[in-house]
């Protein structure tokens, strides 16, 4: 199975933990800050630049390094949604 550093929709069905890691742009974020990010990342990793696959015994954990444009696509995300 190669292919694992992209967003992968048939991965994201076998993905049992989210693990958030910060770029060093946005290192200097709250606490509270990085949470909502966190959970707003993760509810669409399809946003994320940086993501990857790591395979587990009974799944995968999908691996989000967030980044200044993540988070920005977030926003316009969530603009549109509205």
């Amino acid at each position: 199975m190669a292919g694992y550093n992209k967003y992968d929709l048939r991965l994201e069905s076998l993905v049992i933990e989210g693990v958030t890691l910060w770029d060093a742009d946005v290192a200097e974020l709250s606490v509270e800050e990085k949470k909502v990010i966190a959970a707003e990342i993760h509810a669409h990793p399809e946003l994320a630049s940086k993501i990857s696959y790591e395979r587990s015994h009974t799944g995968f954990a999908r691996v989000i390094t967030v980044t200044v444009d993540d988070i920005a696509r977030l926003y316009d995300h969530n603009i549109a949604a509205e």
